[in-house]
């Protein structure tokens, strides 16, 4: 009998002491990147505005925003790392706001979205 306790004895151990598994978890996905993100197109053409001097404007920089060519504060959940640009006009003028993001001179439109590069571009499309 006591051989036989003796040989159950390191097997019923090793049962009664076993660690429970743990099922695998998948890290989540972290970018490393430190370019900032690409602006989307939420649209291929300037937009005309008539701005009023001294008033603070707030121009859209990464396209998610719904109130082209401002800013609606979109960029704190689709484009982080992103912000508006913030300007005041001296005076007042109507002006054409770049509305393809990829302007040379923003917030102004310089013709970027003439270039090959935006027009076979997809444009931004909201979605809820």
């Amino acid at each position: 009998m006591t051989a036989l306790l003796t040989k159950l004895q390191p097997r019923w151990m090793s049962l009664t002491f076993r660690q429970p598994r743990i099922a695998a978890t998948v890290a989540p996905k972290v970018s490393l990147s430190t370019a900032p993100p690409e602006p989307v197109i939420p649209c291929k053409k300037p937009i005309k505005v008539e701005l009023v001097g001294g008033k603070r404007y707030s121009w859209c920089s990464c396209g998610y925003s719904r109130k082209q060519p401002f800013c609606d504060g979109a960029h704190k959940t689709r484009a982080q790392g992103m912000m508006p640009l913030r300007f005041v006009p001296e005076k007042d003028s109507t002006v054409w706001l770049c509305g393809c993001k990829h302007t040379s001179n923003p917030p102004y439109c310089d013709g970027t979205h003439k270039q090959d590069f935006i027009v076979s571009a997809p444009l931004h499309e909201h979605t809820d």
